[in-house]
């Protein structure tokens, strides 16, 4: 599968990148192709070492958008909406994955604050504005330095949710190719508001306690 992550060049989507690239093609988006040729070089290299020859590519964003099956969204929050604005007819009828969090850094606060988008949710954001796509949303709560750490499982569940089940089907298998993922159907798009809620918690246990990357399971559910 051809897997576009549009602003791959920042450590979440980078992250994702090295994760997904054994079994797809990845192509990194960045708002300068030079920046994704850069990461996907990296990214590359990084992969050669542990003897996985991965198709890796870097493209400006526009274009990362039109050769994705599933274009991944690794945006700031304060710049997701300008971006998806600019891409709508690259993006439309594909499943857009949402992971963004309405952190206050997008204010200049911190990190362990989380904003209150007027649509309810990043995710529901980007799913009013790109009406012809179906969104689904994903990856919050997996900390980058978990996704780079190549040397060691991720010990997280992904949880997914959307309005389109064949759309997030593709998504939780994708998800569950990453090893140690538990990826987990949350319900409908209107989920999203309590699982990017989860990341400010997240990040100000990992402050608290000095830790990695703290991630979430759901025990006592079989799937």
């Amino acid at each position: 599968m051809k897997v576009a992550i549009l602003g791959g060049t920042g450590e979440q989507g980078f992250g994702l990148a090295l994760r997904l690239a054994k079994n797809n093609k990845i192509i990194i988006g960045s708002r300068k192709k030079e920046k994704a040729e850069e990461a996907a070089k990296r990214a590359k290299e990084i992969l050669k070492q542990r003897d996985i020859e991965a198709d890796i590519i870097g493209l400006e964003n526009k274009d990362a958008a039109k050769e994705g099956e599933v274009v991944i969204l690794s945006l700031p929050y304060e710049y997701t909406l300008s971006t998806i604005k600019q891409l709508r007819d690259e993006l439309k009828g594909k499943i857009v994955v949402s992971i963004g969090v309405p952190l206050a850094t997008a204010i200049g606060d911190k990190p362990t604050r989380l904003l209150f988008p007027p649509d309810g949710s990043v995710a529901e954001m980007v799913q009013n504005v790109l009406k012809e796509s179906k969104v689904v949303s994903a990856f919050q709560n997996v900390c980058h330095a978990v996704l780079e750490d190549l040397d060691n499982p991720v010990d997280c569940d992904i949880l997914v949710c959307g309005n389109d089940d064949e759309a997030k089907r593709v998504v939780i298998d994708l998800a569950n190719q990453i090893d140690g993922v538990r990826a987990i159907d949350c319900g409908n798009l209107e989920k999203s508001r309590i699982i990017e809620a989860i990341t400010p918690l997240l990040i100000g246990l990992n402050i608290k306690y000095k830790s990695k990357g703290t991630g979430i399971r759901i025990t006592n559910l079989e799937l």
